[in-house]
This record gives C-alpha cells, structure tokens and sequence, in this order.
C-alpha cells in the first residue's frame, strides 16, 4: 500500500502545482491519473498549443507548462501511479482514505485532494457510420503533434475556440486548411473569428459554411470527405484530404468519483471556497472539476485553490503545529532530496 500525506487524483497543471506549494509546507504528495504520464489535457489533448493567462508568461505551450511544474516539483519527489483510474474510496476508523484503483493499486493518506480536471472525458464524435474505420487512420479527435499534419491536406469541422484555433495554427504547416462549420456565425473569440477571416480572404484558408460532413471515403485511410452545404440546394461536393479533425469539444464525466458521496451539481464537486473542502471533511476538490459561485474554469484559479488547500490540509494533518509562511524570497525551497534554492545572502561590507 502506497502512503502519503495528501493524495491527488489528477495529475494536471492544477494537481501538479498543489505538490509544489505541500512540499513548501514539508508534505508529501502522491498523484494518481488515468492518463500514462502527467500533464492531464494540457499533455493529452493540446501540447503544442499556446496558453495566455499563465503569470509571467506572455505565452507559453501547454506542453512547456508542464515540463516547467514537473521541474519545478521534482526536489520534493512525488510519487505517481499513472495510467489507472481512482475506482473507490474508503474512509478509516482514526478519518484517513484509501483510495484503490481499477487495477487494485492501494493508496492511504489522511487528506484526498480531487484535481481531476473535467474529470474522465472522451470527445463529441460527428455520427457518420464509418468514422470508427478511420480512426487512427486519418480520423483524430485531438491534435498533439502538429508536424504530423505537414504539408498534409487537413478538414477541420467545428465552430468553436478549438476549431478556429487549430485552423489558424495548421495554417502555416498544412498543405490545405480547409474549416467546415454547419453554420456561419462562429462561437469563438472575435480575434480568432477575424484572422480566420483575413486568412481566408489572403486565401491561405478554405471556409466552407454552413455545411456538415456527411460522409467518409477510401479503403483502409481516409482519402476524401463528402461534403453537403445547408441550403435549400443542398449541394454536395467531395474534397480529397489526409486528415480529418472534428472538433466537436468534450464530454465531461466524473466517473467513480460521482458515486464518491460528493455533494454533486452540474458534474461538478461543490466546496467551501474557504479552503475548497467538500461535504466530506478530509476530501478537497480544487481546479475544473469543482465548483462555487463565480467559479471560473482557468489554470491560475487552479493554483490558487491549491494553495489554499494545502494550507487547509497541513493544519489538518498537523492540528498541534503553527505555520509561519516565508516567502520563498527569504526562505529559499527545500527539497526532499536536500536540495535547496535560496537567493544569495546579504553580506555587510564598507565602502572604502
């Protein structure tokens, strides 16, 4: 059985930065996620993408993010079992948990921190009858790597954020980028709607709306889609491609953990924004997968709330001790592994 002080489910940007700000306050974090390595969607479903609102970064790729909290937790050596999903939990006679897995890994620890983002999530696919024989073969729900479409004639379908997007980014590595959308309003940010527009008119973008895909051709890959306009014409043409994306967003599920005796609206763990705690003492929620009024879905409100929480969980853990906080300006980071971070000391010295 794997024991630690404050157990993590979810292994995200939000779950990775709670081991940084435990270990400041001498805790020992263990993560568990479903996916095979760290990052959640930021690793999952978007590396290459540019992320915004992270402070200090004007911009920086989600992939980058996690490379940079992996280090920067590495002195205080979490522990991860990835690639099995958080099935039960138990709650002990002396108030500690132990969560098991679908593959029976066992884990103790007197404080269970929920950073499982959208929770569980499988993406909205397009119901055409034969998309499971591309799959892989031509057909992704998710971009990772975007040299794999380079130089590739690439149909992206979608009228979100993730479809304009990607559209605008595959501009500059795809061959032909061709965005479909069945109607001609998009739901994006407006700068992202205007540049799809201006690469269109410099005709470095191909816009076909409104329109749906209805069909999928070739024999083992994906060599051309059927395409039909929403007209009273309903006219039809077939467009030779390599890839198809649909971008349909995804559909979130808690999974085992709604059945967890969580206090559940929306497909969202409510808490207490004092510490972000749920109905069950001992239990936190904290990133995406919670919620509270003005709750705001973004990776800088994740970090705050695990903050927040790990304060919360060291008095649970430690009832009898007081916490002074340091700024890490003064008291540098210790590792587990005895290292330390410091800024350089002052020193007294005249002036001849």
């Amino acid at each position: 059985m794997i024991k630690t002080d404050i157990l993590i489910i979810g292994a995200g940007p939000t779950g990775l930065f709670a081991v940084f700000e435990a270990g400041l306050l001498k805790l020992k974090c263990h993560l568990i996620d479903a996916l095979p390595q760290a990052g959640g969607q930021c690793s999952e479903i978007y590396p290459k993408k540019p992320i915004y609102d992270i402070p200090g970064f004007p911009e920086v790729l989600a992939g980058d993010l996690v490379d940079n909290l992996m280090e920067q937790i590495k002195s205080f050596q979490p522990g991860f079992t990835l690639g099995e999903r958080a099935e039960t939990i138990k709650k002990l006679e002396d108030g500690t948990f132990v969560v098991t897995t679908n593959k029976g890994a066992e884990h103790h620890a007197p404080i269970v921190a929920i950073a499982g983002g959208l929770g569980s999530f499988e993406p909205r696919k397009p119901l055409l009858d034969n998309l499971s024989k591309f799959e892989d073969n031509g057909v992704a729900y998710m971009i990772k790597d975007p040299e794999v479409y380079r130089d590739k004639k690439v149909i992206i379908a979608g009228g979100g954020d993730s479809a304009l997007d990607w559209s605008i980014f595959l501009a500059d590595i795809a061959s032909q980028v061709t965005l479909v959308h069945r109607r001609n309003e998009f739901r994006g940010a407006l700068d992202s709607v205007e540049k799809v527009q201006e690469l269109k008119d410099k005709g470095r973008l191909n816009l076909i709306t409104p329109a749906e895909i209805i069909a999928l051709n070739g024999d083992t890959q994906l060599e051309s889609v059927l395409i039909r306009k929403i007209s009273d014409a309903k006219e039809e043409l077939i467009l030779e491609v390599d890839n198809f994306i649909p971008l349909f967003g995804l559909s979130p599920k808690l999974g085992p953990i709604g059945d967890w005796g969580l206090e559940i609206e929306k497909n969202a763990i409510k808490v207490d924004t004092f510490d972000y705690q749920t109905n069950i003492p001992g239990i936190y929620a904290i990133g995406d997968v919670n919620t509270y009024p003005g709750k705001l879905k973004l990776i800088l409100c994740g970090f705050h709330e695990a903050t927040l929480m790990c304060q919360s969980a060291f008095q649970k853990i430690h009832p009898d001790k007081k916490y002074v906080m340091k700024y890490t300006t003064v008291g540098g980071v210790s590792g587990f592994d005895g290292t330390k971070k410091e800024a350089p000391k002052a020193v007294v010295k005249a002036i001849e």
